[in-house]
């Protein structure tokens, strides 16, 4: 990270990082109210998995902006969310809002484990 005015700039990767989780966090809860929207023939496990990701999203974005010296295990979680959520949204096939979520949270989890190294 360089420096900045006393505050260290975020390198390439962790801006890459942070901006994949808000955009995620963001798929996350509109995906979320869509289900809702379709009277209860979601599973509960897409359900969970949408709320977890959402909250590891918006944690881990939130965390690395401050400098967090915790930001990289939270990475690695977020990491692992993201992939859950991926996974259960893949497992309705036929359904763009869920196919859009589902690829959202791969590139949040991909760049989230970019990170597992990285200190702030």
């Amino acid at each position: 990270m360089q420096q900045t005015g006393g505050m260290a700039r975020m390198s390439k990767e962790m801006q890459e990082c942070v901006d994949a989780c808000l955009a995620c966090h963001s798929m996350c809860e509109e995906t979320m109210s869509y289900c809702l929207q379709q009277g209860g023939r979601m599973d509960a496990r897409i359900m969970r998995a949408l709320m977890d990701c959402t909250d590891m999203t918006r944690m881990c974005a939130d965390m690395m902006m401050r400098r967090s010296p915790l930001a990289a295990e939270v990475s690695a979680m977020c990491a692992k969310a993201c992939e859950m959520c991926a996974e259960a949204c893949r497992s309705v096939p036929d359904d763009q809002q869920l196919a859009r979520c589902a690829e959202a949270a791969a590139r949040c989890a991909e760049k989230c484990r970019a990170m597992t190294g990285v200190r702030a």
